[in-house]
């Protein structure tokens, strides 16, 4: 079966990475309008059917009012105002419902056909396991801003967000492993080129942690030049926390100055991977690939940029987040295919 792809379960698959692209979208616009804790009620099932009058509507602002967030920052909510950011979370929460139905439904459909391998069941398994942690901490995120303060972990946004990137990132690599490999080189240079795809998405991995931690904090709201931070290339009190550790992950100046400096990792390793790239006899989709990923990081550079000097609009940092989740995709793709170009 690894042999002969199956169309309709790679495009199932594709679908699927569509869907939890459009719910990192979602989740970018929920969590940048201030929407993720209008919904104070958490149920797997129950829920699905939104307001349909104002009764609805005064009841679910009665339990909004209830929270911290409503007490102490939207006081002067009106029902009107209420609707604006309940909108953003139940559209969230029901692609996520949908999300698990364009894999679960067709999963069994499939399996009645007898087209999944037993290996390819198993990575069918691990993609349900992501998709049910996702959800987990999902709810995990929402419940830490409805004690008392009106704002979630950071910690937890960042898992949150990492998650989806990793079912997004797994579910593209099976769909890949179900086509065949256009070529295989085994040659040392290849193989150096390998590496320095796979720190290169290492470092990648970390910069998208401290952006949901830049996010999260509200870190991007201060020191809002570039490339110096005010007059000094490093804030003074970037590091003034003790012990010094809690500066990579508490500090807001830290945090945003460590996601500065990723940000250069992030531009030189991705340049040398396209410059050694371009040294070699790679097919069309690699050297395509590398292209893309390198227009990719100077385009995600510049709209991080963008985004700290105009202090995080919504459409800056939106349009960042997406840059990141393509970038992400794209570094999948090419591991993928060295992988497979370099496998014995």
């Amino acid at each position: 079966m690894e042999n002969k792809p199956n169309t309709s379960v790679i495009l199932w698959l594709l679908c699927g990475c569509f869907l939890i692209f459009l719910m990192v979208v979602i989740g970018g616009i929920t969590r940048l309008t201030y929407s993720g804790l209008s919904m104070v009620e958490w149920h797997l099932f129950m829920g699905a059917i939104p307001p349909l009058n104002e009764q609805d509507w005064n009841a679910l602002f009665q339990k909004y009012q209830q929270f911290p967030e409503f007490k102490e920052l939207n006081y002067a909510f009106t029902v009107n105002d209420f609707k604006t950011i309940f909108w953003w979370e139940y559209i969230h929460r029901m692609l996520g419902r949908l999300i698990g139905l364009v894999f679960i439904v067709p999963f069994f459909w499939f399996m009645l056909k007898k087209k999944l391998s037993p290996k390819l069941t198993t990575q069918l398994g691990i993609i349900f396991l992501l998709g049910a942690f996702q959800g987990f901490l999902g709810w995990f995120m929402v419940k830490s801003g409805l004690n008392k303060e009106p704002s979630v972990s950071h910690y937890r946004l960042a898992a949150h967000l990492i998650t989806a990137f990793a079912a997004f990132g797994y579910t593209f690599w099976v769909a890949l492993g179900l086509k065949n490999s256009e070529f295989r080189i085994l040659n040392s240079e290849l193989k150096k080129l390998k590496k320095w795809v796979y720190v290169l998405f290492g470092i990648l991995i970390v910069q998208i942690i401290y952006g949901a931690f830049v996010a999260g904090m509200k870190a991007g709201i201060g020191y809002n030049t570039f490339p110096k931070m005010g007059d000094e290339w490093i804030a003074s009190n970037a590091f003034s926390l003790s012990p010094f550790w809690l500066n990579l992950f508490e500090n807001k100046t830290g945090v945003q100055f460590i996601h500065r400096c990723m940000a250069y990792l992030v531009v030189i390793f991705s340049g040398i991977a396209w410059w050694k790239s371009r040294k070699m006899e790679l097919p069309l989709s690699l050297k395509t690939g590398f292209n893309v990923l390198s227009a990719l990081v100077l385009l995600q550079f510049l709209l991080g940029v963008l985004t700290l000097l105009n202090r995080v609009p919504l459409s800056l940092a939106l349009l960042h987040q997406l840059g990141a989740f393509l970038l992400f995709g794209t570094l999948v793709f090419l591991m993928h295919r060295l992988k497979s170009a370099t496998s014995q």
